[in-house]
């Protein structure tokens, strides 16, 4: 499955893009204790590598945080992914727990500071399309009562049925991962000013670890 970008929002966005995974034959649990054990390294490690002074300086947020204001979210208060997560570590608060996929890819983007988003790949309809939202579309995220009606311009992604996601910072509720899901589509989330070697490397991070603790292949 591939993801194409609506021509508009290449030209507003140079260097806007994702990475795309499929990873089948996944199995999910509620929490696995390898795992747990490995959250405990992680957050060992970032509370040696990162000070909260250093999350505002670092180029690769600040650049998450530029693509945000300039879609009409305030990164102050949305933060980006990966930033949110170091940040809660830093402050000694565990990362979510949610089921070993989530808190796998959670893990991968704390490590290599790039936001992740994954879908059920058996919910998605065909190929995603990234474009930008029209005036009064519905969303509805993960864990949303009602969905919010979009004001038109919003990055999104779509499956041609539906919107799967506010890109790069909320996914839907109908594709997220769960107990049930056996096939995954990765998506290793991008932004202008970061480089290819960078969602590269986090892919392979990624990858890494959501097999290592919940099996499957790459496809």
């Amino acid at each position: 499955m591939s993801l194409d970008i609506e021509a508009g929002l290449k030209d507003k966005f140079p260097g806007l893009g994702a990475i795309i995974l499929r990873v089948e034959g996944v199995e999910v649990k509620r929490e696995l204790s390898a795992l747990e054990d490995f959250k405990g390294e992680v957050y060992e490690r970032t509370r040696g590598a990162w000070t909260l002074d250093q999350l505002r300086e670092e180029p690769v947020f600040r650049a998450y945080r530029d693509f945000f204001w300039r879609i009409g979210v305030d990164p102050t208060k949305t933060r980006p992914a990966a930033e949110a997560l170091i940040r809660r570590v830093l402050r000694g608060r565990p990362i979510p727990k949610i089921n070993t996929f989530v808190d796998s890819y959670n893990l991968a983007s704390i490590v290599s500071t790039i936001p992740l988003a994954a879908f059920d790949l058996d919910g998605l309809s065909g190929g995603l399309l990234m474009r930008e939202a029209m005036e009064g579309e519905e969303f509805v995220g993960i864990a949303m009562e009602k969905p919010v009606i979009l004001g038109g311009g919003e990055t999104v992604v779509e499956d041609g049925e539906k919107l799967v996601a506010i890109y790069p910072y909320r996914d839907a509720d109908d594709s997220k991962i769960t107990l049930e899901t056996e096939n995954v589509l990765l998506m290793v989330c991008g932004v202008p000013n970061i480089g290819g070697d960078t969602l590269n490397d986090a892919s392979h991070i990624a990858l890494e670890y959501v097999t290592r603790f919940c099996g499957g292949s790459k496809a």
